[in-house]
């Protein structure tokens, strides 16, 4: 039953999230269930809460669609349709509303769960390394920001509003991605972090050195 379920939720998020052109499809999606499941393997947690919140995370962000408040109503609806308890809704909503660095920005977000924790940590490694620098890169062109300009420092950034204001591709990985090692969770998500945050280091040194 928790099989066709879980499927259902799949289906669900690749029907909203198939055609994304801004580095949140299902390729991503299917990175953080598979990150979620190994970091979950040694946690003690609901596994089918980690992923069902691990594939949905994204099919209510508001940066990704156009109204989020009837993206949360579709999704308790669907949930609701496939017999998930009340409980279990509750615990993935409550992870996917107070899961996002920028939401955390606002000082709004709430204490994550184990589960909770375990998605966050699996997102966040997605936005580091290797993938993470093509997925900045490609957000990036997809909402027009330049790749760098000496003359625009990075921020410091401290509002949600602040994050969505533009600024270069460059200095969103100072604003954000090379923050998230410091603020991963759990023992496993941290031993993957420090390489891809090496990796990420590496890179904006070679960067650097080929613009000058």
């Amino acid at each position: 039953m928790e099989h066709q379920k879980m499927k259902a939720i799949k289906d669900f998020t690749q029907s909203i999230m198939e055609k994304d052109k801004s580095g949140h499809g299902m390729d991503h999606i299917n990175r953080v269930v598979r990150l979620a499941n190994k970091i979950a393997e040694t946690e003690t947690c609901d596994h089918f809460i980690v992923t069902a919140a691990a594939y949905l995370h994204d099919t209510i962000d508001e940066k990704l669609v156009s109204d989020s408040e009837r993206a949360y109503q579709q999704l308790n609806d669907f949930l609701n349709g496939i017999n998930i308890s009340t409980f279990q809704i509750d615990k993935i909503i409550h992870i996917i509303k107070n899961l996002s660095f920028s939401q955390q920005l606002n000082g709004t977000t709430e204490r994550l769960t184990s589960e909770g924790q375990i998605v966050q940590d699996a997102d966040r490694l997605d936005a580091m390394g290797a993938i993470g620098i093509t997925r900045t890169i490609y957000y990036g062109g997809y909402k027009g920001n330049p790749i760098y300009d000496p003359n625009i420092k990075p921020r410091t950034l401290q509002s949600k509003s602040e994050y969505r204001e533009e600024s270069t591709i460059i200095n969103h990985f100072y604003e954000k991605i090379l923050l998230l090692n410091d603020r991963l969770n759990t023992k496993y998500a941290k031993e993957i972090g420090a390489k891809r945050q090496k990796f990420l280091e590496d890179f904006l040194e070679e960067f650097f050195e080929e613009w000058d």
